[in-house]
């Protein structure tokens, strides 16, 4: 048996600094399901970038931490807010969701 409690694991992290996102419509990429993801990027109010994962991976919080960190080092935006379903993705298909999503809203610029 294992020691990891059964169902979906809650993670938040904001970051400040960075330019505002702006105004536009909410974006969403990827789609959940076996080993894939959903990315939502939604305008909110402030001067923060506000992060909420609902991951089935329990128990690698500082492994999101790390991927989240990484993302808004390179795209530091503020007054966005990003929603996160996981079902188990690598780091490296996040870090692709992610990029996706903020071109959409950035029109691909960085």
């Amino acid at each position: 048996m294992s020691d990891v409690p059964a169902g979906l694991e809650t993670l938040d992290f904001s970051f400040s600094g960075g330019r505002p996102a702006g105004t536009f419509a909410p974006v969403l990429v990827g789609v959940v399901g076996s080993g894939n993801l959903e990315v939502m990027l939604e305008p909110v109010p402030g001067h923060v970038c506000e992060v909420r994962v609902e991951t089935s991976a329990r128990g690698f919080g500082a492994i999101w931490q790390a991927v989240m960190n990484d993302f808004h080092g390179r795209h530091p935006l503020t007054g966005v807010r990003v929603s996160i379903n996981d079902m188990g993705a690598t780091p490296a298909v996040v870090s692709l969701r992610l990029d996706q999503a903020v071109a959409e809203i950035t029109g691909g610029r960085p």
